[in-house]
């Protein structure tokens, strides 16, 4: 009776070990849910291969005006290269944490980017902050050309480009954890949600 029931707590501890590690993890990262997320800077931010300081003089964003871009609309591919950081913040008396996540980020309800960051992401509860570097590489062809989305995306390029007198653009970035069940990646449910305001001192990480 001894043995059986060694037997079994055996196979029962795994099992408990695991269940208490997923749901630590949902706890993280449910606590992720309630940080504050905020878009502090960019850098390095090419379009078409050109400096985005570039067009901060511009009155008015011509593409014709610049032969690489110009080519690029005839051929359907204005690539547009960027690094944001993106701040965290916990507020709350629980760690946030995650392993790994998935983001898409959107411009006029237009997915600029989506991508994977394999990481580990921790954030100290009472006010701890982290800074999560992201990685944004896109084609704005469809931006650009689309009647749609020419303003918004005009106007967020005035804005990473530094030009005075610019109203704020808005993105969209959804985030979802990934969690580690065993040898297993499962998708935490839905996408936390961050309406970002993006103005004209991003360049220099101005609020």
């Amino acid at each position: 009776m001894k043995r059986i029931a060694y037997l079994l707590m055996l196979v029962a501890t795994p099992l408990l070990l695991s269940r208490c590690s997923v749901n630590r993890q949902i706890a993280e990262a449910k606590t992720l849910g309630d940080c504050k997320f905020d878009l502090v800077s960019a850098d390095s931010v090419y379009l078409a291969g050109y400096n985005i300081r570039e067009f901060r003089k511009i009155e008015e964003f011509n593409p014709l005006k610049y032969p690489r871009i110009a080519s690029g609309v005839l051929l359907g591919s204005v690539p547009l290269d960027a690094h944001i950081n993106l701040e965290i913040v916990n507020p709350t008396s629980r760690l946030a944490a995650i392993n790994q996540l998935e983001y898409r980020v959107l411009l006029a309800d237009v997915e600029l980017v989506n991508g994977l960051l394999n990481q580990r992401i921790e954030v100290a509860p009472r006010g701890g902050r982290t800074i999560v570097p992201v990685r944004l590489r896109t084609n704005a062809y469809r931006l650009i050309t689309d009647a749609n989305t020419r303003d918004a995306f005009i106007n967020f390029v005035r804005n990473l480009s530094g030009t005075p007198d610019t109203n704020p653009s808005t993105l969209t970035i959804k985030i979802k954890p990934t969690l580690s069940l065993g040898n297993k990646q499962v998708d935490y449910p839905g996408y936390i949600t961050i309406n970002q305001q993006v103005t004209n001192k991003i360049l220099t990480g101005g609020r």
